[in-house]
């Protein structure tokens, strides 16, 4: 089967809250006092559904028919591929299945989560909401989602992707957002380091420091975060509840399973409703995240409390971290560049559910090429670190005769981002 679609009523009607699982996950704490937080506490900064949802035990969580119309109109349920093309050019007896997030109107898995806050911003009444980007995938999201709601959004993008991928904030533009390169001179944070250095590359965690103080500076205005948070997560595992429907459908079960990690969410979105069976004992899935060697938070970092951001005014969050001052190079996969990982995620690695591998830039275009050559999709800088890692995981059971099924979110395509492949493979 070359490719697998559900039909349109079989749009997942709830999420998976992974949380109801972890009874183990510390919880967000208060930087000063170490105590732990509530939602009384996150209440002045998200809207409050989303808090709601950050905090719930349900292991399902509906999803409002309203919204499931939104998702229905962004091309959801999603197909699923075999890359026979490229089994056949690696000469693997593995099945390598690819889900893709990049047939949205945005190119990526990020509009999952930003149709839903926007969603229950505007049913809030808040006039806009404020956020960071990296690479520009999270911001047009939001952008779009914003619009399509009826509110507006104020996108602080990493000054080094600002420069590298005009073509995202003009999408952003396009759906009527604010786009203003970070560290600016709009907040107190930006002014800071842009009086150290006027050609600050900028990262995500900055971004995200201006981005929350924006938010708290009018009432009309709440922030919203494109990963990393329960919630946000939550609202992803729409993609990995449609994949198990489809690999079912087919009589296929995986063996291994892939995502890129920057925060962690489509990582999560993808193989989180597997990981489920894994917490039971029902399956044993082998679980990969991928991150750039560059920034190999979950590789290479601590497993401790530190912020979420760069400027330390987010709660302490317990993950994998590299440091909430860490400066990750100017790399082209900007959704990768954040210094640490998802709170659910990082317990995951931590326990050995999930491991992960890191990648250097010129492996993970190159595979990108390949795919290209093969599929016939041009991948995003980010989604071609899951791709190397389904190559060498399609290599190994070459090796060894197996006939091994390997499972990848195809979360965002690279047509926006060509400079990169010009750069790193030299067209």
């Amino acid at each position: 089967m070359l490719r697998v679609d559900l039909q349109k009523d079989e749009i997942p009607k709830y999420w998976y809250n992974i949380v109801s699982d972890l009874p183990d996950l510390p919880p967000p704490i208060h930087p000063a006092t170490k105590e732990p937080l509530g939602p009384k506490d996150f209440y002045p900064l998200f809207p409050e559904e989303c808090v709601n949802q950050e905090f719930s035990k349900e292991k399902r969580i509906a999803i409002p028919e309203e919204l499931r119309e939104f998702y229905l109109r962004i091309g959801r349920p999603t197909p699923l591929y075999r890359a026979k093309r490229l089994e056949e050019r690696l000469g693997t007896p593995a099945r390598i299945y690819y889900k893709r997030e990049d047939v949205s109107p945005t190119g990526s898995h990020k509009l999952n989560t930003a149709l839903a806050q926007a969603f229950y911003a505007a049913k809030e009444g808040l006039e806009y909401l404020t956020t960071e980007t990296g690479a520009g995938q999270w911001g047009s999201a939001l952008s779009y989602a914003t619009m399509m709601m009826g509110i507006r959004a104020l996108v602080f993008m990493v000054r080094i992707s600002y420069l590298q991928k005009p073509y995202r904030k003009l999408v952003m533009k396009l759906y009527g957002a604010e786009v203003v390169p970070s560290p600016s001179d709009r907040t107190e944070v930006g002014r800071r380091y842009l009086e150290r250095d006027p050609e600050h590359p900028g990262s995500l965690g900055i971004a995200i420091s201006e981005a929350i103080e924006a938010a708290m500076r009018d009432e009309r205005a709440k922030y919203s975060l494109g990963s990393v948070l329960n919630h946000v997560l939550l609202h992803q595992t729409i993609i990995g509840l449609e994949a198990k429907k489809q690999l079912e459908s087919i009589g296929e079960k995986p063996d291994v399973l892939i995502g890129c990690v920057g925060g962690g969410s489509n990582f999560a979105g993808f193989t989180f409703p597997f990981v489920e069976e894994v917490l039971s004992g029902k399956e044993d899935y082998e679980v990969i995240a991928v991150e750039p060697s560059t920034v190999p938070s979950l590789t290479e970092g601590e497993y401790r409390y530190d912020f979420g951001d760069t400027a330390g005014v987010t709660p302490l969050l317990m993950m994998y971290t590299l440091g909430h001052d860490f400066i990750p190079p100017p790399i082209h996969a900007g959704g990768l560049r954040y210094h640490g990982a998802a709170p659910t995620v990082s317990l995951l690695k931590h326990r050995g559910v999930i491991r992960s591998v890191k990648y250097t830039q010129e492996e993970v275009f190159e595979a990108g090429r390949l795919f290209a050559r093969t599929e016939g999709l041009i991948p995003a800088p980010e989604t071609n670190h899951a791709i190397k890692a389904a190559i060498d995981e399609a290599m190994k059971a070459k090796k060894v005769g197996e006939s091994k099924v390997i499972a990848l979110n195809f979360s965002g395509h690279g047509l926006l981002d060509l400079r990169g492949y010009e750069d790193v493979l030299r067209l």
